[in-house]
């Protein structure tokens, strides 16, 4: 199924990305650092939503309370959470 996240508190403006279950099949992400973001993307594809919320929840961008990767942790969580 595909998911549309809107990011708050960073650069990029949405996610969007497929879930088969809990795993992730692709993932995109609208604006923001593109090659780091694309590289993120890359290593997600597969992974269980449980493990990338593990993995990169609470990463700070600088001064900011979040990231594109905690924006990618949540989204992913939120899409499951919306699911139940």
């Amino acid at each position: 199924m595909r998911y549309e996240y809107k990011t708050r508190g960073v650069c990029s403006q949405k996610i969007i990305f497929d879930l088969e279950g809990d795993v992730v099949t692709h993932m995109e992400v609208v604006g923001g650092c593109h090659g780091n973001l694309q590289g993120i993307c890359s290593l997600v594809k597969g992974m269980k939503v449980d493990e990338i919320h593990e993995r990169l929840a609470g990463i700070r961008c600088g001064m900011k309370p979040t990231s594109c990767p905690d924006q990618i942790a949540q989204a992913v969580k939120h899409a499951v959470s919306a699911n139940d």
